[in-house]
């Protein structure tokens, strides 16, 4: 077990993951070996657990401890992100859970935490399936660059490396069209704790990483000061005579004084202070950051704005071209009317022009169409009522993706290839 953990003498980093995987494929033993294996668990839950299972007769499963953390939930597939936590010697790790394309999609751009890196997990047994490599292009879709691809219940196949090289070459090849380059493919069995975070005396023909030395490879990504402001407007609130306009810093750093444009109104104003809530941090705010501000003059403000310097404000139009990931029960056909969710902007939009659609499992391209199945990538157009403040994709990931929502349901996501109409908001 180890004692990792213990370093807590300054302050550590702290690196948001995704595991991405069929459910069947083993990613619940995945992570309760890695909760295990790291001593990230609560004290004394193996042990309940254990006992549990030997009290009503079931074997051990290290899938288990993953119910374990979220014991109030009916069934253990969905981790609390606040919740899903642990240590290796180089740093803290947040587990943002993925049940689904649909929840992952939501999660990635709507919620608080974007990953950093993610670990794409295939069965040893089954190989290379169609959801694999749509796995593969919904990363590449959110711009995770950082990737693991791990090879599981290598047990299954007699730990054999002639089973291990045919998939790899074969995904490997699939990726790299993607520009998705993993940085290793690791051949690991979970629910024996091969390659996870000790290395296996099964498979001494791999010489590559485990699991966690992988992880712990991976760049934290950097506080963005070098890029451009992006503070999406989350809410605005009145306290007293003042008017605190809230968000997060998506990227870039903010400070008193600094003259600011909020787009696509084309409002300016100047930072008069910056709020803070729940940190003892003084001065400039940096991406990451959950902060308010308080103007020197007064503005009409709304939810979904972007701010940036003047100078190096957003993109804004009324029409995108962009490619889309549609995971909607009904297909999506030209003028069918969706909500388009940037940031914190909210608003009607539809499809002006279906310019090509890929098949995500042989990524063989068709030509224009008029309209997009389940499970397709297309390249489109999207048609907008008013003005959005966006980012190129290549330029700013954080505020050049979006969702789609269709009725209730979060039916798509996509990232922005470039505006139509390739205007600067001032």
């Amino acid at each position: 077990m180890g004692n990792n953990g213990k370093l807590h003498a300054k302050q550590r980093d702290t690196m948001h993951i995704v595991i991405v995987g069929h459910v069947d494929h083993g990613k619940s033993t995945l992570v309760g070996r890695l909760f295990y294996d790291t001593n990230s668990l609560p004290e004394g839950k193996y042990e309940s657990v254990a006992r549990v299972c030997e009290e009503t007769g079931k074997p051990f499963e290290f899938a288990f401890l993953l119910d374990a953390l979220e014991e109030e939930r009916d069934q253990g597939v969905t981790i609390d992100t606040a919740q899903a936590r642990f240590h290796t010697v180089a740093r803290d790790y947040v587990l943002i859970d993925a049940p689904g394309h649909k929840e992952f999609l939501k999660n990635m751009v709507t919620g608080a935490s974007s990953a950093e890196a993610a670990i794409l997990l295939i069965d040893a047994a089954e190989g290379v399936q169609e959801q694999s490599r749509r796995h593969g292009y919904l990363l590449h879709l959110l711009g995770i660059k950082q990737v693991t691809v791990a090879i599981n219940k290598m047990d299954l196949v007699d730990y054999s490396r002639e089973v291990f090289e045919a998939i790899k070459a074969e995904y490997l090849a699939f990726l790299r069209e993607l520009d998705v380059i993993p940085a290793s493919v690791i051949p690991v069995a979970a629910r024996e704790g091969d390659n996870i975070a000790r290395r296996s005396t099964r498979m001494s023909w791999y010489d590559g990483p485990t699991i966690v030395e992988a992880l712990d490879s991976f760049t934290v990504r950097s506080p963005s000061e070098g890029r451009p402001l992006r503070f999406p407007v989350q809410d605005v609130y009145k306290f007293d005579q003042r008017r605190i306009i809230a968000g997060r810093v998506e990227s870039g750093t903010l400070a008193a004084g600094d003259e600011i444009v909020f787009s696509p109104s084309g409002h300016r104003g100047v930072v008069k202070t910056i709020e803070r809530w729940s940190s003892p941090k003084t001065g400039p705010a940096s991406a990451g950051e959950s902060i308010g501000i308080t103007l020197t003059e007064q503005l009409f403000v709304e939810r979904g704005e972007i701010v940036s310097h003047a100078g190096s404000a957003p993109y804004q139009g009324e029409q995108l071209l962009a490619n889309i990931f549609w995971l909607g029960n009904r297909h999506l056909t030209m003028g069918h009317p969706c909500v388009l969710k940037l940031a914190t902007a909210e608003m009607p939009v539809q499809v002006e022009s279906v310019i090509s659609v890929v098949d995500t499992a042989t990524l063989a391209t068709a030509g224009e169409r008029r309209e997009v199945a389940k499970n397709e990538v297309a390249t489109v157009i999207l048609s907008l009522k008013k003005p959005v403040a966006f980012d190129v994709f290549t330029d700013i990931v954080e505020t050049g993706r979006f969702v789609l929502v269709d009725g209730f349901d979060v039916a798509g996501g996509g990232i922005i290839l470039q505006s139509v109409e390739a205007s600067y908001s001032i």
